[in-house]
């Protein structure tokens, strides 16, 4: 049982979020998909993962706790256009007791390539107090074994890549 939830979690390597599909209103002046709103495909998948390991909007009521992104990382790689239907690889890189480290690409749902990565931290927040607290135990148990499924996977390409540009002498 997960949180009141009659459900035990599988984990699977990496986690791939339901399709989706860009939306019209969703693609700017140049043709392809704004940059807004490739967060937002990538907060949706992150909504349907972390429901694994207990939490979502159900948390939240029942514990009065969250979690927060704190820091992110986005990698546009290739344009999306309106209509075209996309996934999300997610993994758990790594967690304590007080964040999780996730790494997500992007993928054009039927031919696979990918469009773009984020790699962010989020961290869990008292939602009374609007301070970083400790997860509790049960969700650091399923945290661990989705670490330990996701461990298992190699290095993806770009994980802790910095925002940089080479200064050039000229």
């Amino acid at each position: 049982m997960l949180d009141g939830i009659d459900f035990e979690p599988v984990f699977f390597a990496p986690f791939v979020s339901s399709v989706m599909t860009v939306e019209p209103n969703w693609v700017d002046y140049n043709g392809h998909l704004n940059s807004a709103y490739y967060g937002l495909l990538f907060d949706r998948a992150v909504d349907e993962a972390v429901f694994l390991v207990g939490l979502g909007p159900h948390y939240v009521e029942r514990r009065a706790a969250s979690f927060f992104t704190a820091e992110s990382h986005l990698r546009f790689l290739r344009e999306l256009r309106a209509g075209q239907e996309v996934r999300v690889a997610l993994r758990l890189v790594n967690y304590d007791e007080k964040r999780m480290h996730l790494f997500e690409e992007l993928h054009h749902a039927r031919d696979g390539w990918t469009a773009a990565t984020c790699e962010q931290i989020a961290l869990h927040v008292d939602m009374a107090t609007r301070r970083v607290t400790p997860f509790p135990d049960d969700v650091l148990e399923r945290l661990a074994l989705m670490k330990a499924a996701h461990g298992a996977l190699p290095a993806p390409e770009g994980l802790g890549r910095p925002v940089n540009m080479p200064i050039r002498l000229s």
